[in-house]
């Protein structure tokens, strides 16, 4: 049974990223070319760095100048070249929103030359104190997945620290719905998975960053980790843009086009895109009944340069997903049919002045709005359900960057105003599945308003090969309780130049909102009249200690290894139940929890026509009784309050690995291949299960991948293969093709089963999907 849960916010592609810096770790590098007699030089720039997977190329404008926007932190190695001139050859780091300026002039060749750098110095960044795992563009667009709207969440999986629960469902080193999706600079902490919001294609996607520890004081609310996304491009003169058209298995069909326009100073891009599938979500049964989904978005932005120190930016972008909710073989053959709507609307406004060449001030204002809906047809078992939630948010922020000495620093706030609508009512067709005296029907309506600020202050000082990042956050948040907190963030890094090592250490104290999806119903008297045993608690905020260490290692120049190991502790651990049989999610709590575990990735981003990566995690996770927040009912109040008991929570995956290994054949032609394993998810169910009834509910194959004994689901492991040509390619367009097969093997892995907080699921079977694609 699909978990159903609150919407979150669209994903919106813009033009002009670089006005997102109050919640995204970038910046900007200006660059003028000049030759000898100072006059403008139309060149050829290069920014790369091994590090953070960036590449890009930009030709100057008639001024010689250009410029990179939305560039994540860390070291750049700047190539300018013009023919019959000396190619300009430097390493710079960026560190700040506050942009830089880089004037170059160019020497005539024959003149003598200067020592030039390459691209291995920018395999590692000597001053980051927490571990962030970069993705390029060249991967983000080879990884096309075969489910539509799962593609940037399937690259995300690939990190270490990162597993899958049912239908794409995100889980950050244990973390409940903890993830804080940050794309374009626009805070997205609502579940991005897509049973629950439209999501982003691959296609849109330029890049990102993905963090799990060491996180700056900016980012709040949701802490899990955090995962930023680029979808910008740099601006190019005149008309451009992108089309993709693809299908596979399934009787998928995607299609996205980009158009963009820029002139002096300004740009406007629109985008639209759409797909198709009839396996939308993880199935519970191999039949994969009634799981047919569509999706629709369009998205338009407006940006303007003032003057040379102001820029505004305006956006919007609305979004729509519909599909079915799978049905197991009983509820299939009495004919139940569910289906859900998510659809959303989003503007923003941004303003950024430069004071000065070092201080930059920015302003964003976002309103959103977001709801979701589910309906189920007269022959749907054990239960009829309907809902109708969601909400309006309107969000501010404004930030302060600035650069003083050897001293980079960031000030800002932010507040949201969000009223919150839940309705919710039901019809109970097969009353032996509930406690005796459920009522027959329920109709539950509320609305409340969520009102949360915060305040940060973040500074990291670099003095010679020691960095020191310190930062401090506050929080209130109010919607059914009123709390508040200090939460301080300290990262360590030293780097040894010698052995090309850096050793890190961080401390992050965090505080966690609740999950918005059906909190009212959670915290309403109302669900008191639906057994004669309750169980009801407000839910608060998770409070948590997040301790890691470790290291990284240049290997020779050529590949980066990242070891890290970690600790995590909670108070208030923040889960989730069902409500009867409707599988309406609503949030719940544990007295605390403890997660600890070791990430490690090998890194090749480039060695001869060989790149690839290979990563590995270990995690243990238990949580602890009492439940201290959410409702439950009947026999399930037994044994959850004024109990210590310990359990594995539900992403206690002891290893797992993740391996993408790629081969550039010739100039034009590429071919990779990927491998999943894990060792499975934990069950709720003992030895003493009843076999015969769950055989009859899912068939003997699934059934077949649970070791009861062991209390676990049985290992799974996938294998992927991929490969693409540029059919046609000149200097600014290029026509592509890549197919994919996913699971050649065509194992059978199952993701969970039958858990009371996270259901029964499939992983997908040996699928294909091929791509056109064409840029100009």
């Amino acid at each position: 049974m699909l978990f159903v849960r609150q919407l979150s916010l669209a994903a919106l592609p813009v033009l002009f990223a670089s006005l997102a810096f109050a919640q995204f770790e970038t910046g900007e590098v200006r660059v003028a070319v000049k030759d000898p007699a100072g006059l403008a030089l139309p060149s050829t720039v290069l920014l790369v760095s091994d590090a953070t997977r960036t590449r890009r190329t930009n030709k100057t404008d008639e001024t010689g100048s250009t410029v990179f926007r939305h560039l994540p932190f860390g070291v750049y190695h700047l190539t300018i070249d013009h023919p019959g001139f000396v190619p300009y050859s430097s390493l710079l780091e960026l560190r700040s929103a506050v942009p830089r300026d880089i004037t170059a002039q160019l020497r005539v060749k024959g003149s003598p030359t200067e020592v030039t750098v390459t691209d291995k110095a920018t395999l590692i960044d000597p001053h980051r104190t927490g571990v962030t795992y970069s993705v390029g563009s060249e991967q983000v667009r080879e990884q096309e997945s075969p489910i539509p709207n799962r593609g940037l969440l399937d690259v995300v999986n690939e990190q270490p620290g990162w597993i899958f629960e049912a239908n794409g469902v995100l889980h950050p080193r244990g973390s409940e719905y903890q993830t804080l999706f940050v794309v374009d600079g626009v805070p997205m902490d609502e579940n991005r998975s897509p049973g629950f919001a439209p999501g982003l294609q691959t296609s849109e996607v330029s890049d990102l960053n993905v963090l799990t520890g060491n996180i700056p004081a900016e980012f709040g609310r949701k802490l899990g980790g955090v995962v930023e996304v680029n979808t910008t491009q740099d601006l190019r003169p005149g008309l451009h843009g992108s089309a993709q058209v693809g299908g596979g298995s399934f009787n998928t069909e995607s299609a996205f086009a980009s158009l963009s326009y820029g002139w002096t100073g300004s740009g406007l891009t629109v985008t639209a895109s759409g797909a198709h599938t009839q396996r939308y979500l993880d199935p519970p049964v191999l039949g994969n009944y009634t799981n047919t989904g569509t999706s629709d978005a369009i998205t338009g932005a407006y940006d303007i340069d003032l003057s040379s120190a102001d820029r505004l930016h305006f956006a919007f972008a609305h979004r729509q997903t519909s599909f079915e909710v799978p049905n197991e073989n009983l509820q299939q053959a009495a004919g139940q049919l569910q289906n859900r709507n998510a659809p959303e609307d989003l503007g923003q406004a941004n303003y950024a002045h430069a004071f000065s060449a070092n201080l930059l001030l920015n302003i964003r204002l976002v309103v959103e709005d977001l709801s979701a809906n589910l309906w189920s047809n007269i022959y749907s078992t054990p239960i009829i359900a309907f809902q109708q939630r969601g909400f309006r948010r309107t969000y501010l922020n404004t930030s302060l960057s600035a650069t003083h000495g050897v001293h980079e620093l960031k000030f800002g706030g932010d507040a949201i105003y969000s009223p919150v609508t839940e309705a919710l009512q039901y019809h109970i067709t097969d009353p032996s599945y509930f406690d005796p005296g459920t009522p027959i029907n329920f109709n539950f309506y509320d609305h409340a308003i969520d009102r949360e600020q915060g305040l940060w202050a973040q500074d990291d000082f670099r003095f010679k090969n020691l960095t020191l990042s310190a930062g401090l956050r506050w929080d209130h948040y109010s919607l059914l309780v009123n709390e508040q907190a200090l939460t301080p963030r300290l990262g360590v890094a030293y780097y040894l130049p010698k052995t090309g090592t850096v050793f890190r250490f961080s401390y992050d104290r965090v505080f966690q909102t609740p999950a918005i999806e059906n909190l009212l119903l959670a915290s309403s008297p109302e669900v008191e009249s639906l057994n004669p045993e309750v169980l009801r608690l407000p839910v608060r905020p998770s409070r948590g200690n997040y301790l890691e260490t470790g290291f990284t290692q240049n290997i020779a120049g050529k590949a980066r290894l990242d070891v890290t190991f970690y600790r995590r502790t909670f108070v208030d651990y923040a889960d989730d139940n069902v409500f009867l049989n409707t599988g309406i999610s609503f949030p719940i709590s544990f007295a605390s929890a403890n997660v600890q575990g070791v990430d490690a990735k090998l890194d090749l981003p480039a060695w001869h026509n060989l790149s690839g990566f290979l990563s590995y995690s270990h995690l243990v996770g238990t949580a602890w009784l009492p439940v201290t927040g959410g409702f439950f009912l009947g026999e399930d109040t037994q044994g959850v309050l004024g109990v210590t008991s310990s359990f594995p929570i539900s992403q206690d995956e002891r290893n797992y690995a993740r391996a993408r290994v790629r081969y550039q054949i010739t100039p034009r032609i590429w071919a990779a291949l990927s491998a999943q394993y894990g060792s499975g998810l934990p069950v709720e169910i003992n030895g003493n299960a009843d076999i015969p009834t769950l055989t009859a509910q899912y068939g003997p194959q699934i059934v077949s991948r649970v070791n009861f004994s062991a209390g676990r689901v049985r290992p799974n492991f996938s294998l992927d293969v991929a490969a693409g040509a540029d059919l046609w390619k000149r200097e600014r367009s290029a026509l592509r093709i890549q197919g994919e097969i996913t699971n050649l093997t065509g194992n059978l892995n199952l993701i969970n089963f039958a858990g009371l907080f996270s259901g029964t699921a499939v992983g997908i079977p040996r699928s294909a999907n091929v791509q056109l694609q064409f840029e100009f």
